[in-house]
């Protein structure tokens, strides 16, 4: 039988009708808006409503239904003197001064308090208000606390942020040689600043301090930064006008000739973070056009969103009379949400309107004009002459969300550790569940409130859910991850005995919706530019569509084929060469940094390469081809490579004793070898205690200040189905906190088998057979979260993972200095090991002043905040530089408590030395562990044979690299740092 096929034309049509079909679907995606809309009558106040009232209430809470109501018609003020305080305390290094005539208090370090009397006549709400000036100092902005009569009124209060002033050093930036824009340095605005204490994740206007008629004392503790202060007063808060009636306070409309003005984003007169930066993009109509190159021609994205940030632009009014203002701007972060903005013009807010005014989520950039919900744009009446336009990024319509989700998150967690606690199963995983999958539980009977507790959890996910739809006018991600937790909780309500089988899903959940918490705070928003014009005004400004694009990216790819786009430009004859064992964004900034300071200041020229593995430098060093200097080297590294003589001592340099003040002298022996130091710290990691303390508050623990503490809560733990983390391959820790070192001093001799030595080793062992503690838990991070190992040691990493990935649980764990061991005089000794990332000249270089020059300026002080700085700000926290430099480290923004705990552990840093055969301790440190506790052989025996097996191998190290006695002059850390005697 013949096959029948379709005429010639008619397949070729058909063909062109499918392609059309994509290309128009196509378009649709790239173009389409979000077509539902929601609205539900859930208001913040059924929120709030939900969250515990108990202990200290937030802001949001404090402040519900009162928004609005709190301004006064009269404006009161009660003024305070700063430099007549009435008490400090004797840490706080403060000095009255005179500048351009005026009186002001200076307060040149972060510690301590400074208390005043003032009385009130009228009772009201009142606004705090600072007029300060940031002192010299780190990047980071200065933190205050404010106490009205010996406590912090709302947490909020504890933190109350006063911003250093930025901008760029240049405008237009400069390019380089093959015509590429260089970032400009940040220059700081040394400005006196009238600025109300606020917390724009809490409150688009000012915070509000209840006072009554009477004698007050306000109470401003240190956190961060040094400060000057010349005014201090309270202000009733004054009222904004709803956009009607601000329309009807000014001069009629009338008709105006057709102006406009473009003013780029970049070109921005100030701004109140280092975080906030420009960036390129290149697109069709993107302003200015890149055309191929590298241009800085947008502002913010992910490098503005943090509740507080704000830049400040100044544009030109040619006549009087009333103007509408188009952002051209990008809102593709968080699907679903919108990004809001505090928008202020020469200082005030207009009108309530653009209180976080929202800009709505959408796939590209497009011009907008600041517009009511109905799309018509608000008009400003403004003065000819010189304006400024403030934005700053706003989360206070997500605060109720974050409160009512973070309480009910925490109810979950509570019961399912319940559950747990009822069926004995204390597994997260579904694959080695220590229950009985077949078993039928009677809950009616062990919980008969498990039903209407589920149902509670089911109706408050679902009322969070609703006003997340209605604030956001659409669905989003975090509001599908809520409805996917409503179907697992609303099957297991259908039949509650069941509840028991599926009790990791309570884990899912928490983990699903936490993620997208982790967000709720943040704005991100970039702007290409923005126009101020008059109502009438045709600007011919473009958006981008998906047929410009094609056009504009074969232009671009044809450019591809004449133009020079290698950011190194020509590698520089003659200059320094630098390898660097870190990824591209890390050798990107180290690059721009290095030709922003280091060469404009030296006049040394650098190439800065990339490392992927460092075997290359081994091969290179085999080979003869080295580079001068190495960067982000493992911590035995220099070790290594002395023992070889392939490194340089760096003791014999001018100015080494003060660049070694840098840092902590219990980390930096690691570096040194038989009297020389061949490397500098970089980066130091540390271990600390984490514990969740809402759990240790529901079971009435205290974070354990010694291991006899810890002995003492294992058994409470343990009887609630919990237990602790202690990283099984850690035996130093015990070691030197027991006055333990695996080899004597002289480095040629192993002293594991001392009495100090058997003692740590039998308490490491205990830990796992006498106290049952888990011999291997490949995810302390989730454990922690999901609540039943909270508490345990582990590292920088889990910190991070904490503050990014965990924000269900923030401000229900803390950090504390690993347990120690008292000491016959009463101090705890917590020494442990702090490793580190390294820096060392290389023996072959022929440049190695210029080396030790760049060495000097790379782990300064200065150098190490900056970088640290502008890495965190580019990319957030997950790229937290923890710089070894003892005085940059403050530069961080540390919560204080936890750079408390932190100091603390630094100043126990002991790090074990690296002498020839080092490599086998670790090694024999585990079998050893493995033989006692799997085999049951005792401690002394396998110690003994560890200590044996790692002699044997550092006789033939010593052998092989011709050591015959003598000393290697291991240094001894007998004392723990001082920070007071550290240049802070």
């Amino acid at each position: 039988m013949k096959k029948r096929t379709l005429p010639r034309f008619a397949r070729i049509s058909l063909r062109l009708l499918i392609i059309a079909a994509l290309l128009f679907g196509l378009v649709r995606w790239l173009s389409a808006d979000e077509p539902v809309v929601y609205s539900t009558s859930v208001t913040a106040a059924d929120l709030l409503d939900l969250a515990s009232k108990e202990g200290e209430l937030p802001y949001a809470q404090l402040m519900k239904g009162q928004e609005g109501e709190n301004a006064a018609a009269e404006e009161k003020s009660i003024r305070l003197d700063p430099v007549n305080y009435e008490a400090a305390s004797t840490d706080a290094d403060l000095a009255k001064e005179t500048e351009s005539g005026r009186n002001m208090l200076s307060w040149s370090n972060e510690s301590g308090w400074v208390e005043w009397t003032f009385t009130v006549r009228e009772a009201g709400w009142y606004e705090l208000h600072l007029d300060y000036k940031a002192l010299p100092g780190s990047g980071s902005s200065v933190i205050r606390g404010a106490m009205i009569d010996g406590q912090y009124p709302f947490p909020e209060s504890e933190r109350i942020e006063l911003e250093r002033m930025w901008k760029d050093a240049k405008y237009p930036y400069e390019v380089n040689e093959i015509g590429m824009q260089v970032r400009p340095q940040q220059i700081e605005l040394p400005e006196w600043t009238d600025k109300a204490a606020s917390d724009y994740s809490a409150s688009s206007r000012p915070l509000l301090y209840r006072l009554e008629p009477g004698q007050h004392t306000l109470r401003l503790t240190g956190e961060r930064g040094a400060v000057a202060i010349r005014d201090i007063y309270f202000r009733t808060q004054q009222p904004i006008p709803a956009y009607a009636e601000y329309v009807k306070q000014q001069p009629a409309m009338k008709v105006q000739e057709s102006w406009f003005k473009q003013t780029e984003a970049e070109q921005f007169q100030r701004k109140s973070s280092l975080s906030i930066q420009t960036d390129r993009w290149s697109e069709p109509y993107i302003s200015p056009d890149p055309k191929g190159r590298i241009t800085y021609n947008v502002l913010g994205g992910n490098r503005w969103k943090q509740p507080g940030e704000w830049v400040e632009w100044s544009f030109e009014i040619p006549a009087d009379g009333w103007y509408v203002i188009d952002l051209k701007n990008f809102q593709n972060y968080r699907s679903g949400f919108k990004a809001y903005r505090t928008i202020e013009i020469d200082g005030k807010v207009p009108f309530e309107e653009l209180l976080h005014y929202g800009l709505a989520y959408h796939k590209e950039f497009e011009i907008s004009a600041i517009s009511d919900a109905e799309g018509r744009p608000y008009q400003f009446y403004l003065n000819k002459g010189t304006h400024t336009m403030r934005m700053t990024a706003d989360s206070s319509t997500m605060q109720p969300i974050l409160i009512a989700l973070k309480d009910t998150l925490k109810q979950i967690s509570d019961f399912d550790r319940h559950i747990r606690l009822i069926t004995g199963n204390y597994s997260k995983s579904a694959s080695d569940a220590n229950l009985d999958a077949s078993r039928t539980w009677d809950m009616n009977k062990y919980d008969p409130n498990a039903g209407k507790t589920l149902q509670s959890l089911i109706d408050r996910l679902k009322l969070i859910r609703d006003y997340i739809n209605r604030v956001n006018e659409g669905s989003s991600d975090l509001s599908q991850a809520i409805a996917s937790a409503v179907s697992m909780l609303e099957e297991m309500a259908a039949d509650v005995n069941n509840v028991p089988n599926k009790v990791n899903d309570f884990s899912t959940i928490q983990a699903n919706i936490g993620t997208w918490m982790s967000t709720l705070t943040q704005q991100p928003l970039m702007l290409d530019y923005f126009v101020v014009r008059t109502p009438d005004a045709k600007t011919g400004l473009k958006e981008p569509t998906a047929l410009s694009r094609i056009p504009y990216s074969i232009a671009d790819f044809a450019r591809s084929f004449t133009m020079d786009y290698d950011l190194d430009g020509e590698k520089k004859d003659g200059a320094l060469e630098i390898w660097v064992g870190r990824g591209r964004d890390y050798v990107d900034e180290l690059r721009e940094l290095v030709s922003q300071d280091f060469t404009p200041k030296t006049g040394i020229q650098v190439n800065i390469n990339l490392m992927p593995n460092p075997n290359m430098l081994i091969l290179g060093n085999a080979a003869g081809d080295v580079p001068d200097v190495a960067l982000g080297l493992a911590e035995a590294t220099p070790a290594d490579y002395a023992m070889r003589d392939a490194v340089q001592d760096l003791s014999s340099y001018p100015g080494f004793a003060d660049v070694m003040k840098r840092f902590i002298p219990g980390a930096s022996r690691a570096l040194t070898y038989n009297g020389g130091t061949y490397g500098l710290p970089e980066v130091q990691n540390f271990q600390l205690l984490f514990y969740r303390s809402d759990i240790f508050e529901s079971l009435g623990l205290k974070a354990p200040d010694t291991w006899d503490d810890v002995f003492d809560i294992l058994p409470t733990l343990q009887e609630n189905g919990m237990t602790m983390n202690v990283p099984k391959a850690d035996f130093a820790t015990l070691f030197l906190e027991n006055g333990a070192s695996p080899y004597t001093p002289d480095g040629l001799k192993s002293s594991l088998f001392s009495d100090s030595g058997q003692k740590a080793f039998k308490q490491w062992t205990q830990l796992y057979t006498k106290f049952n503690l888990p011999i291997d838990i490949p995810a302390f991070f989730q454990h922690f979260r999901d609540g039943d190992i909270p508490i345990g040691i582990s590292d920088f990493n889990t910190y991070v993972q904490l503050q990014v990935a965990a924000p269900e649980i923030t401000g229900h764990w803390k950090v504390a200095p690993l347990p120690g061991i008292k000491q016959p005089d009463g101090q705890v000794a917590r020494w442990s090991p702090q490793g580190l990332s390294t820096a060392m000249i290389m023996k072959k270089s022929d440049k190695k002043d210029a080396a030790w020059q760049f060495l000097k300026w790379w782990t300064s002080a200065d150098v190490q905040s900056r970088y640290a700085g502008d890495m965190e700000s580019y990319y957030g926290i997950e790229y937290r530089w923890n710089t070894a430099n003892v005085e940059a480290m403050k530069s961080l923004s540390w919560p204080s408590e936890d750079l408390k705990a932190i100091r603390e552990q630094a100043r126990w840093a002991a790090n074990l030395p690296n002498v020839p055969g080092y490599y086998f301790l670790a090694r024999e440190m585990d079998f050893a562990w493995n033989k006692t506790v799997f085999d049951g052989v005792p401690a002394s025996e396998s110690l003994e044979e560890a200590s044996l097996s790692l002699q044997r191998e550092m006789d033939r190290r010593q052998r092989n690299f011709g050591i015959a006695g003598g000393n290697l002059h291991v240094p001894q850390i007998t004392e723990p740092f001082n920070w007071e005697e550290a240049k802070l």
